[in-house]
């Protein structure tokens, strides 16, 4: 490893893509690439690209997926790329292999957006499309105030006043949970699950069809940001109570873990998640997945970048002044371009890895 870990990190997709594509060839690694339909804000083309690092046959298989929601990527890609460049993918367990999903999401990535090119949120699209959405009431109730047709100072005011009112009465986490749990009405609006499978869920099912079909165990990592303190990376099990995958997480990571469904984490629960998604394409495998949460700014914050983003998408102009103030905002959001922060989701996503290969390993 090298103490100087900013290195790993990019500014850009197509920066994080060139350092990932060359540091998984230098790392010996398998490639495959799936090319998005759609092209980045220059014109440049997008892929997600996979690489396989040990025995073709393995089957324990530890999964690192990136920038599921695509802004995101900047955090999950610099630790992939890390791992691959430092020597650390040759210390594999005998019999375990490493698949890494390298932008997941490469719109959103590229775009500087949290939603895939449908304006859909990933971590939200894996449902049944053909039965009954799920209903967000709340939302419903707060969809004026959440979506604004005006971004101005007199808008974001008089918007973020009823937002205050409704957290004063009901708390601020029913306010988060309201806003980020998902919906299926509003396809203009946040965190929506969309009514089809988007391109990116359809090509992660590929993937994982493609990749791991003779996979026993599967351990999961998906790299988010954006909740919690800064820098600190949250260990988020979404896996049901008394389940076997929150039970395995649990002893994995040595208790330190979370899950919304008890009541102990920054998220709330959340409906369509890309981990139930993977169980379902693996029935034939153990799954024992996490998401590992980096902070960045207070949520508040957070939710406020996303708000503005989209407006911007939905009624303004990405290209204008006021667009690009707002891209630095959400990019500020879920990246810190600060060498501290760098360092600690570096140390944090290694610890987590080698303990997932551990687990693997043991089972």
């Amino acid at each position: 490893m090298t103490a100087n870990v900013s290195q790993y990190f990019s500014a850009k997709y197509a920066e994080a893509r060139a350092k990932f594509l060359d540091a998984a060839t230098t790392a010996g690694a398998r490639l495959a690439h799936y090319r998005n339909p759609t092209r980045g804000p220059e014109g440049e083309d997008l892929f997600t690209d996979t690489s396989w690092v040990g025995p073709a046959d393995a089957d324990r298989v530890l999964l690192l997926i990136s920038a599921t929601h695509g802004v995101e990527g900047f955090c999950g890609s610099g630790v992939q790329v890390g791992w691959h460049q430092s020597g650390l993918a040759k210390d594999i367990p005998d019999g375990t292999a490493v698949l890494t999903v390298h932008a997941s999401n490469p719109h959103g990535f590229a775009w500087l957006r949290r939603v895939t090119e449908e304006n859909v949120d990933l971590n939200r699209n894996f449902v049944d499309h053909t039965a009954d959405y799920p209903s967000n009431p709340a939302y419903e109730d707060l969809r004026d105030a959440i979506c604004p047709r005006a971004w101005d100072d007199a808008a974001i005011a008089e918007s973020g006043a009823v937002l205050n009112a409704y957290a004063e009465k009901h708390g601020g986490f029913a306010l988060q949970e309201a806003i980020t749990a998902g919906q299926y009405k509003h396809a203009d609006g946040l965190f929506y699950g969309g009514n089809a499978p988007t391109w990116a869920a359809e090509t992660l099912r590929e993937i994982l069809k493609k990749e791991l079909g003779k996979a026993r165990q599967v351990a999961v990592i998906d790299y988010h940001t954006g909740l919690g303190p800064r820098g600190h990376g949250e260990r988020i099990c979404v896996h049901a109570p008394g389940s076997p995958g929150l039970a395995g997480a649990e002893s994995w990571y040595g208790g330190d873990i979370t899950s919304p469904a008890l009541g102990n984490s920054t998220s709330a629960e959340l409906t369509g998640v890309n981990l139930v998604g993977i169980v379902d394409a693996l029935p034939h495998a153990e799954v024992t997945g996490i998401a590992l949460e980096y902070g960045t700014l207070p949520t508040d914050d957070v939710i406020l970048s996303l708000r503005a983003d989209n407006w911007l998408h939905a009624h303004g102009d990405p290209a204008s002044a006021k667009g690009q103030a707002i891209k630095a905002q959400i990019r500020a959001a879920f990246y810190q371009d600060a060498d501290d922060w760098k360092k600690m989701i570096w140390e944090r996503g290694i610890e987590t890895q080698r303990l997932a290969l551990k687990g693997l390993s043991e089972e």
